[in-house]
């Protein structure tokens, strides 16, 4: 890890600096539009022009900026590891996605804050960077603003870029601005690629230092768990095969089912737990699950799965981290419907493979490299959806279980040497 050099910057970025103050009315006009169609938040839009609507914490502080919600909950591990490293350190975390705002604010670590980065004019990021004055700035995956790296490290801010990701597709349309790349990527005192496909791409646009490292999002925190409710159920499910149909929407839940009967059909010793993403729709469901045929246990209504139970209806809020404990395969639900898709991490970091539906627009590049990975298998909607599910889960080998369990241990493995590596970069401005 070395200090940026400084050399002269080309042509393409110091173009892109002149213009920006020309462009600042444009960017109001643009913000204005946008708040007009409802695209943004009318309570947050003074921090889009660098105006702050929270107080910098005394002490350190580290800036981290990622595009959208699962590009920053990604960045969750690497925040609790810099603060294992330094305890006091605050964290500020911006984003430009509007979604983002609306769940972080229950998802944040302590001593971590959420604001949106200012628009790419210079008077916009001076006010922001005269307010917040961070110790160090953290960029992640593809979301590069130049004039904002620009105008922080001209204050002397060392800069990182980690989880860097970019693809081939991405990287051809940057190849014709690689001079203002190169000169953005000469600002970073520290790259570090999740893959060496994103590694070779960020050489060719210039950047001479690339380490290679996995994903991030791996090494995420597992989802908590009561012990004793584990050992118990441990206990009641001893000799049975489990698997779980997690965060599960109505759509879902049509081929879930299907699949948990065919399975009962060919082995007693299948259970499903079911665990809807609205637990408030629990009557609906088992009133599916009776016209199935499947003997159901509740988890409202304080029942154990005996050895006669076909499914677990674990409508429950919070639980997700004991259920995914007690199985072997997870199907993540809202991929069968129009929703888009949930988290499949939450059941990888706990070392499951997991099972989806085709619509998956909210975690695409995680569902794809999961795929690629052989840790996710994608289920087509049709007619034969639950008998391809049922066939998918019967067939789970425990080398799918071990591979998730080794990319866990190795993501999580990378942290400590990466967090040390940050800090020594602050210590760069004492």
């Amino acid at each position: 890890m070395t200090s940026p050099r400084p050399k002269p910057d080309g042509w393409q970025l110091r173009a892109y600096l002149a213009a920006r103050p020309l462009l600042q009315p444009l960017m109001r006009a643009v913000l204005a539009r946008r708040l007009k169609q409802g695209k943004e938040d009318p309570a947050r839009l003074p921090e889009k022009l660098g105006q702050p609507t929270a107080v910098r914490p005394e002490g350190r502080l580290v800036w981290l900026h990622a595009v959208g919600l699962g590009e920053v909950l990604a960045l969750r591990p690497l925040i609790t590891a810099l603060q294992a490293e330094d305890p006091g350190l605050s964290v500020l975390i911006t984003s430009t996605a509007r979604s983002s705002a609306q769940v972080l604010g229950a998802n944040l670590p302590p001593r971590c804050m959420h604001q949106f980065l200012p628009l790419d004019g210079p008077d916009f990021l001076r006010r922001f960077l005269d307010h917040w004055r961070p110790d160090l700035s953290i960029w992640s995956e593809q979301d590069l603003w130049p004039g904002a790296i620009c105008d922080t490290a001209a204050r002397g801010v060392p800069l990182a870029y980690v989880n860097a990701r970019i693809g081939a597709k991405a990287a051809a349309k940057r190849a014709r601005l690689r001079g203002l790349y190169r000169d953005v990527l000469a600002r970073f005192a520290l790259i570090a690629a999740q893959d060496a496909g994103s590694a070779e791409h960020l050489r060719a646009l210039g950047a001479t230092e690339v380490r290679v490292m996995r994903s991030l999002k791996p090494a995420a925190a597992p989802l908590g768990v009561d012990a004793a409710e584990l050992a118990r159920f441990q206990t009641a499910l001893a000799g049975r095969k489990v698997w779980v149909a997690a965060s599960t929407h109505a759509a879902d839940e049509v081929v879930a089912i299907d699949a948990a009967r065919r399975l009962a059909a060919q082995d007693q010793s299948w259970l499903m737990i079911l665990a809807p993403r609205v637990p408030a729709r629990s009557d609906t469901i088992l009133a599916a699950l009776t016209q199935a045929g499947l003997a159901t246990a509740r988890r409202s209504a304080g029942e154990m799965p005996g050895p006669q139970v076909q499914v677990y209806l674990a409508d429950s809020f919070g639980e997700l981290g004991l259920w995914y404990r007690l199985a072997r395969i997870a199907c993540v639900g809202g991929s069968f419907g129009s929703t888009g898709g949930h988290n499949p991490w939450e059941p990888v970091c706990l070392g499951l493979p997991v099972l989806f539906g085709p619509v998956t627009h909210n975690f695409a590049a995680d569902y794809a490299d999961l795929t690629a990975a052989g840790l996710a298998q994608r289920i087509e909607i049709g007619p034969e959806a639950g008998a391809t599910l049922a066939r998918a889960v019967a067939e789970t080998e425990p080398a799918a279980r071990d591979r998730a369990r080794a990319l866990v241990e190795a993501a999580r493995a990378d942290l400590t040497p990466l967090a040390r590596d940050l800090r020594a970069l602050m210590e760069t401005r004492r």
